[in-house]
């Protein structure tokens, strides 16, 4: 693995959790997009601080399922069975509760090789996360009520085409045997 990747994936699948200077007004929150300031207080589901520098954080649901959809996760991973079946489907009923976040990150660690691997071959370059990305990710997967709400209509097009081209390729190989076939017959 070239160190690019290696510092791709610690960089994505690490970060879930964010080491942050808990100095002054504190840290920005995650989400927050009018530039207010979040604090140590609150719940460590709420982005907050959980030790000397560290802090978890949010987990958005809602944002995970547009993810999910739109960074690619659905051309091998399915949810509610849209989706792909090149990867374990990421069922929220069958997900272990309550989950470790950090469990999930490492699960998806030890497949980097093969996540890698299949992205580039389905989307044509590798996925890249931030820790506040898989964070809702993670949250999406677990989420039943968010999971009950994803279709195929999440789904962006240009992600569509991809899944369709994956349902594809076996086709245009057999059709390709296929045509070997005729042309070797065309000769006799």
């Amino acid at each position: 693995m070239s160190s690019h990747t290696t510092l791709v994936l610690a960089a994505s699948l690490g970060a879930s959790v964010y080491l942050a200077t808990m100095s002054g007004a504190g840290a920005t929150m995650h989400g927050q997009a009018d530039g207010s300031q979040g604090g140590s207080a609150g719940s460590m589901m709420d982005g907050s601080a959980m030790g000397e520098g560290l802090m978890m954080p949010s987990f958005d649901a809602e944002r995970g399922r547009k993810l999910f959809a739109s960074k690619g996760c659905v051309v091998c991973h399915s949810v509610n069975g849209v989706g792909g079946e090149d990867a374990p489907p990421l069922d929220a009923a069958t997900m272990e509760r309550p989950m470790n976040p950090f469990e999930f990150a490492a699960k998806m660690w030890r497949g980097a090789d093969a996540m890698i691997y299949l992205q580039r071959e389905e989307l044509g370059e590798q996925i890249e996360l931030t820790g506040d990305e898989l964070s809702d990710i993670i949250a999406f997967s677990h989420s039943l009520e968010e999971q009950r709400k994803f279709t195929m209509d999440d789904v962006p097009l240009n992600i569509q085409r991809s899944m369709h081209h994956q349902d594809e390729e076996p086709h245009e190989e057999a059709d390709e045997e296929h045509e070997e076939e005729e042309g070797a017959h065309g000769a006799d």
